[in-house]
């Protein structure tokens, strides 16, 4: 499998402000990508071993497959 290009989202205006308020409202800053890969659709003890291991790694996970 190759890794996935990952590329921030083209934004107009109206977007940029939306994010600008989630952000305010967040108190944190937020970034957009672009759907550059799917989201694996997993079965409910696959999401399970993920949680573990994130939690094990100290990391966040992401499952995917390619577009």
């Amino acid at each position: 499998m190759e890794t996935p290009q990952v590329r921030f989202a083209r934004l107009d205006k109206a977007k940029i402000e939306k994010i600008h308020e989630l952000e305010e409202f967040l108190g944190t800053y937020v970034l957009a990508f672009e759907p550059v890969i799917k989201i694996a659709d997993l079965a409910p003890e696959q999401l399970e071993k993920l949680k573990i291991v994130e939690k094990e790694l100290g990391v966040i996970l992401v499952a995917y497959q390619d577009l």
